[in-house]
């Protein structure tokens, strides 16, 4: 192991609410992103996706030394081609940014973007505000977790079922596989133990090596934050809102 892998790689997560989005940030999507705000009916799905749009585009564009409404995003599903895939930078591998990744990830009424230099980022929040543990926890948790989630009592299995979701989730994006993957077959530490995969499933081609971070975001929503390699995780906290009042 080198130093540089010892050494911890710092992980930018700037956090928003669904309150920060208004009419005003619209403006900042391009033509796609404007096609998929204007047709997804549910108004606070509309809202989350817009303040995520703008949040990255306010972001990368300082990073970038571009105009929120010019940094080149691109989704592309990988499955069918359509424009509804994992949003990445189309900057060109000889660029000045070329290691500049990121992952957005919204719940309720927050919304997080992650963004990491030299390393693939994964970012999950949950609200899990009605969440049915009892009946959600066998489609994520494999035997050994859910067990262990019934050995707790019961006014603490959701804040543990939601830190194994949200785990999990981070993991997966970062190595860009996302819910392709059961979240079943994936098993990470214990919520009380730090953050780590302790097996990958079996229908992936290759093992990962990935570092965790956990985070709370309004003491109410669990987060984590998952990169590729083998540097250690230090999250840095950033506020949007007032940034996208700006926008207006």
């Amino acid at each position: 192991m080198t130093a540089a892998d010892r050494a911890s790689r710092p992980v930018h997560v700037w956090w928003a609410r669904l309150a920060d989005a208004h009419p005003g940030l619209v403006g900042l999507l391009d033509p796609v992103e404007i096609g998929r705000y204007e047709t997804t009916v549910d108004h606070d799905n509309r809202r989350r996706f817009l303040a995520g749009c703008a949040v990255s585009r306010v972001v990368l564009g300082e990073l970038l030394g571009l105009p929120p409404a010019d940094v080149p995003l691109r989704r592309v599903c990988p499955r069918c081609g359509g424009p509804h895939g994992k949003v990445t930078l189309d900057v060109p591998a000889g660029g000045a940014h070329p290691d500049v990744r990121f992952s957005v990830s919204h719940s309720g009424d927050v919304i997080g973007l992650a963004v990491c230099h030299g390393a693939d980022v994964g970012l999950d929040v949950e609200d899990g505000t009605g969440t049915d543990v009892e009946k959600v926890a066998p489609r994520v948790l494999t035997d050994r977790e859910l067990a262990a989630l019934h050995a707790r009592p019961p006014a603490e299995r959701t804040a543990a079922f939601l830190r194994y979701w949200t785990r999990k989730e981070s993991a997966l994006k970062a190595v860009g596989v996302g819910l392709r993957v059961p979240l079943r077959r994936l098993e990470v530490s214990d919520p009380e133990l730090p953050p780590a995969v302790l097996s990958w499933p079996e229908q992936m081609e290759s093992r990962h090596e990935v570092r965790m971070a956990d985070t709370v975001v309004g003491a109410t929503h669990p987060a984590s934050v998952s990169v590729t390699g083998t540097a250690e995780v230090t999250l840095v906290r950033h506020d949007t809102s007032a940034m996208l009042r700006t926008w207006r």
